[in-house]
């Protein structure tokens, strides 16, 4: 296992854990992402990187998926087991819809396939940091009430546990609230547009089940679904 390595931080600037065994793209990718003001560690193997997102707390990770021994799938999975609710954004050269599904589904909040442009790496790491920043940490409706920082929410006296995208997908209903969220948008916020429409089905039906009754998400076949009493 190979030790990680941080650059030198500004104290205010965003932390990025960069996973990659290939030297070249690492060390570029260090170079870059410092220069555009990220505090960035980097490891180059799963081993590495598990021991780095605990000691150097990212704001955000970039892992590959293809590494030996531990690779980025069983990274973030147990990095999700752990219950670390920092986004992942995964980079891969294979770009079937087959392998997208597989990278969220273990709990990578984003995707990005190699060849990549640097400056679309940039956006979506400003994009993901954002979306796990928010301004507000409590959200409610009715006897619902999400703590956005934490990933719970309580519905009466009912302590709810969520999944991130489970969070990430009762806040946007949240802060839509009354309005239809539909389910392209749902894909493009949460999962990035890289799964199949009817995930947005699957985990509506989880936070259903989560939240009890009475009901509070509704759906309207063809247009996407309302959180409303």
């Amino acid at each position: 296992m190979t030790s990680p390595v941080a650059s030198d931080p500004d104290p205010g600037a965003e932390r990025v854990l960069v996973v990659d065994d290939d030297p070249p793209l690492r060390r570029m990718l260090e170079r870059t992402l410092t220069a555009e003001g990220f505090a960035v560690t980097v490891a180059a193997d799963g081993g590495a990187a598990l021991v780095a997102a605990e000691r150097s707390a990212p704001d955000v990770i970039v892992l590959d998926v293809a590494m030996p021994a531990i690779d980025g799938l069983s990274v973030c999975r147990r990095l999700r087991s752990k219950g670390l609710p920092t986004p992942i954004l995964m980079l891969t050269a294979r770009d079937a819809v087959a392998d997208r599904v597989a990278g969220l589904e273990a709990g990578a909040d984003d995707y990005l396939v190699k060849p990549f442009a640097i400056a679309e790496l940039i956006a979506r790491l400003h994009a993901l940091t954002r979306r796990h920043s928010p301004s507000e940490p409590l959200l409610s409706y009715a006897d619902l009430v999400l703590d956005v920082s934490a990933r719970t929410a309580m519905r009466g006296r009912r302590s709810i546990e969520l999944t991130g995208r489970e969070a990430a997908l009762l806040e946007l209903l949240l802060r839509e609230l009354g309005r239809t969220v539909t389910r392209q948008r749902a894909l493009d916020e949460i999962w990035g547009g890289a799964a199949e429409p009817n995930v947005v089905d699957r985990y509506v039906t989880r936070l259903r089940r989560k939240l009890g009754d009475p009901p509070l998400i509704r759906t309207l076949r063809g247009s996407g679904f309302v959180l409303r009493a």
